[in-house]
């Protein structure tokens, strides 16, 4: 089965697409990919999305807009991958749509919002679309993320040693082999909204990590962001842009004098560096294999490697998935399994109380044609 799986992280910069040519074979799923793209939300929707995400105040009216707009985005992106990466005969498309907020409090998951119309979608491209995935883990007592965390179990199964897969989005989220995952904390969000606010909107991120390696780290700036009492909860824990936003960095930095671009970006990319450093070593890893933007960013990676010394750091793409659209596939693959009739969960994961079927399907131009249920259940993902 041919399979479109679309993703816009926590950044909201871009939609990635990934296409991969996915089949059961006995107790793996095999996975053929077939290339990615990346398509920019433009400039005025990218705007409107950022000025209703936490902090910031929005109406049902804007919600409203902002599906139709993100759906219609995806179905273009959607669109585009069918034409340039499946010969336009992909059959199913996977879309995790644009997450604007994840409901938690106490370390518990109450509810998620993750908006792009997926009616769009299917009328653009004529295909069924399988999403709103993380609702159904929620309901079931889970945190409804990290989601991949099912995916890296599958795929990293039967590597030497320890091995442990992070994401470094946004928010960065890790997955160890007995099937702990967790949000780690911020990836890349606090390093973005530092990046774009010093910057008047010029720069939406810390290109080459180029900022961080001039500044200094301000220790009592550090102190302070490592106090956040986030990084204590018990593991399945998520957060998000909810928490770590723009504000959040204001407080923090609310009477400390003027500090510079580069210092304060410099104290952030520690920040990521130590927290997701102190996860990983929780775990007592002994590979860590990254992927997603932070990947790009030199000196993020290079701290990382620092604090963890003796523990291999290796992108993802060493093993043959692009880090850049590794969580893309890993919808694929959740969107699949869904269409067999699979659990696309792991409750040592989430938390929640068993594995579920997630999603919501919504038909194509002629129906649903779904396959027969799976008879066995898949423990490996194996790369062809």
């Amino acid at each position: 089965m041919r399979v479109i799986g679309l993703m816009s992280g926590t950044s909201y910069d871009a939609i990635d697409a990934a296409a991969a040519e996915l089949r059961l074979a006995g107790d793996s799923v095999v996975l053929k990919p077939l290339g990615m793209m990346s398509q920019a939300y433009d400039d005025e929707l990218r705007e409107t999305l950022a000025a209703a995400l936490p902090p910031g105040a929005t109406s049902a009216a804007e919600m409203c807009r902002l599906d139709t707009r993100i759906g219609q985005a995806f179905a273009a992106a959607a669109v585009r991958a069918d034409r340039e990466l499946c010969d336009g005969r992909a059959e199913l498309v996977a879309s995790h749509g644009q997450t604007v907020y994840h409901w938690a409090a106490s370390g518990q998951v109450h509810g998620t919002l993750q908006l792009g119309q997926p009616a769009w979608i299917a009328e653009a491209t004529g295909l069924p679309v399988v999403a709103d995935f993380r609702p159904r883990d929620i309901a079931a007592g889970g945190q409804g993320a990290p989601l991949v965390s099912l995916v890296d179990l599958l795929w990293l199964r039967g590597r030497p040693g320890t091995p442990v897969a992070l994401n470094l989005g946004g928010i960065a989220n890790l997955t160890a082999p007995d099937g702990t995952a967790f949000d780690t904390g911020p990836g890349c969000a606090l390093i973005d909204a530092a990046a774009r606010g010093f910057s008047g909107g010029r720069l939406a991120y810390d290109v080459d990590g180029a900022l961080a390696a001039r500044g200094e780290v301000h220790q009592v700036l550090l102190d302070r962001l490592l106090a956040e009492p986030y990084y204590a909860l018990p593991a399945p824990r998520t957060t998000g842009k909810e928490l770590f936003h723009v504000g959040y960095l204001r407080e923090a930095l609310a009477g400390l004098g003027t500090l510079s671009a580069e210092d304060v970006v410099a104290t952030l990319t520690l920040l990521t560096a130590r927290t997701v450093a102190d996860a990983v070593r929780a775990q007592g890893a002994t590979e860590v294999i990254a992927s997603g933007g932070g990947t790009r960013n030199p000196v993020l990676m290079r701290e990382l490697g620092r604090l963890l010394p003796g523990v291999a750091l290796r992108t993802s793409d060493e093993l043959g998935l692009p880090s850049a659209a590794k969580e893309a596939y890993a919808f694929a693959v959740l969107g699949f399994l869904t269409v067999h009739g699979l659990p696309g969960t792991a409750p040592a994961s989430t938390g929640a109380r068993n594995a579920r079927v997630l999603g919501s399907l919504t038909p194509g131009r002629d129906g649903f044609r779904l396959p027969p249920p799976a008879r066995e259940r898949p423990v490996r993902l194996v790369l062809e």
